[in-house]
């Protein structure tokens, strides 16, 4: 046991050394809701209201995607103790994965405990599954992925991990039962597709351990639900009671009237009936092209090419590799043949699938796919099958202690193999993320503006007024002024509160963010603009350039007086 713990605790610092090492310089810059989430935690700390006046909200209006507002509250500390940065801002995230990683091994070793304990004959193999299943966590490209940024769906893996950890437990000790209740009514303020997995989690946990959850005590049981239904009940108002409260939902669900696939779909209908095509009209039904959508971006989360290849969104993994390692997928496929057709409990077996096959479904109604911000949930059970992998494979290579000498040199070939591309693997994930991601992938973090509110500062008072561009790559550009000015909260309620601040263009002192149109704009004297390179013609003079790490220009400051 503690040998255990001293593995334990090599593979939390392991941990703490790949989440918070140069936590608020990589990324490059925050983006946009990584700094509403820390201007909001900030606005909350001095004031007790979010940055739109609401008292202690549960959701944050934020930019109309209304995001559950825990995660601002678990920044409020950080914020604190380090004053409104990067660091701080992501300092929750970082700690979430490294809990994350401790909880892996607890929930790991409670779920196969009672397998180890009776087929294991090496040893014990729940706990060995364990440490393994904690440290593929632990080096894990997705899971330090958004550790180090402030996206709210990783402390969402985090409480799951709680959630199922102290139900198991609680079978045992039913007081736990209430933690888990607690964990799982908190998450629905974590991140919006926690709202969907989470209860189908609990769902899936009471069918598969009914018979041992209905011997509980009934006292503990209803005390669970009560403590359940209280941690739901403020998010659960707020959407009921808000109608504005599923706009994000609504607006990337591919029910939405705006996506591509209904689009083309009312124009294939539209053709349809008036070819008189009756098989036509059944098979670009908008219902059947809803199903086919639904499917087809459910499966998209199963691809190896998304998994260990290419990613999808450059924010959500390294430059040229995916979100798993590629040395992962034949330990996957491995540890999925013993999973299968070991001799695993039916309940472990269903709790690892249920949980697995249930990670994707809130993605799988989205447009956006595959996406490996609503789906991280499903990265647990895909490392704790390589977990399995890995144990197999190396006890099949290790099985023998009398082997002959060919087979010891065989033996140790496939262990050096294994061993340098393990490292190489590794040091390659390295290299990409630590090095090349703020080099290759600074603009979709939407670099620059922090370089460009120090320069603004510097000029600002030979302007009477200063225009940001609010226009894509630079939307949402209020909330970065705010944040790296560390605004007083208390002035820029008081524009929400008047009515003021409420649409896409905002104001503050002298800063205006709005679209920029040079063919006005540029006869206007006095003011300084301040956009991206496509605000501008290519034949600008701008006064200063912030360039992106490859030389790109990522901000330009122009004075019209310097273009006339």
């Amino acid at each position: 046991m503690k040998k255990t713990y001293i593995y334990l605790g090599i593979i939390l610092i392991i941990a703490c050394i790949l989440r918070f090492w140069a936590l608020g310089a990589i990324p490059s810059s925050p983006d946009w809701d990584e700094v509403a989430l820390g201007y909001n935690a900030y606005s909350i700390l001095h004031t007790g209201k979010d940055e739109y006046g609401a008292v202690l909200p549960f959701v944050l209006r934020s930019f109309g995607d209304y995001k559950p507002a825990l995660y601002s509250y678990l920044t409020i500390p950080s914020v604190a103790v380090f004053g409104l940065t990067v660091f701080a801002a992501r300092f929750p995230s970082a700690v979430m994965g490294v809990l994350g990683v401790l909880l892996m091994y607890f929930f790991v070793k409670e779920l196969f405990g009672e397998y180890g304990n009776k087929q294991n004959k090496t040893g014990n193999y729940a706990e060995i599954l364990a440490l393994v299943s904690a440290f593929l966590l632990a080096i894990s490209p997705w899971q330090i992925q958004f550790s180090r940024t402030a996206f709210e769906t990783n402390t969402g893996l985090t409480f799951n991990l709680l959630v199922g950890f102290f139900f198991l437990k609680g079978l045992k000790k039913p007081w736990m039962l209430s933690l888990a209740a607690l964990f799982a009514g908190l998450n629905l303020a974590v991140y919006q597709s926690e709202r969907v997995f989470t209860p189908l989690l609990v769902v899936a946990l009471v069918i598969i351990y009914w018979r041992e959850l209905f011997a509980v005590s009934k006292k503990y049981l209803s005390f669970a639900i009560v403590v359940g239904l209280l941690a739901v009940l403020p998010t659960a108002l707020f959407i009921i009671t808000n109608s504005s409260s599923l706009e994000r939902a609504e607006g990337t669900s591919i029910f939405s009237e705006k996506t591509q696939a209904v689009q083309d779909n009312v124009t294939r209908l539209a053709n349809d009936t008036k070819n008189h095509d009756v098989i036509g009209m059944v098979i670009d039904n908008r219902r059947v092209i809803y199903i086919k959508e639904i499917i087809g971006g459910y499966l998209s989360h199963f691809d190896p090419n998304w998994l260990f290849v290419e990613g999808d969104n450059d924010r959500h993994h390294p430059p040229d590799m995916g979100i798993m390692y590629l040395l992962d997928l034949p330990f996957l496929l491995i540890g999925i043949y013993f999973f299968i057709f070991g001799n695993f409990g039916k309940k472990i077996k269903s709790v690892v699938v249920s949980w697995l096959f249930l990670a994707p479904v809130p993605a799988s109604v989205t447009f956006d796919v595959p996406h490996a911000v609503r789906t991280m949930n499903m990265l647990p059970m895909l490392l704790i099958l390589a977990a399995i992998g890995y144990i197999a494979f190396f006890q099949l290579l290790l099985k023998k202690q009398n082997a002959r000498h060919k087979d010891q040199i065989v033996r140790i070939i496939v262990i050096c193999v294994f061993v340098f591309c393990a490292i190489w693997n590794f040091a390659y994930y390295l290299n990409q993320y630590f090095v090349q991601l703020n080099y290759f992938d600074a603009p979709d973090w939407q670099y620059g503006y922090q370089q460009a509110i120090g320069q603004i500062e510097k000029i600002q008072g030979n302007y009477k007024k200063v225009v940001v561009s609010n226009k894509t790559p630079m939307d949402q550009s209020y909330i970065f002024f705010l944040f790296y000015l560390e605004y007083p909260p208390q002035q820029y309620q008081k524009l929400a509160l008047s009515g003021q601040n409420l649409g896409a263009d905002k104001h503050f002192d002298k800063y205006e963010f709005r679209t920029i149109d040079w063919g006005k704009d540029k006869n206007k004297k006095d003011i300084l603009y301040v956009g991206a390179a496509s605000d501008f013609p290519t034949t600008i003079n701008p006064k200063v350039t912030i360039a992106n790490p490859d030389g790109t220009p990522a901000i330009l400051l122009v004075d019209p007086k310097d273009n006339l």
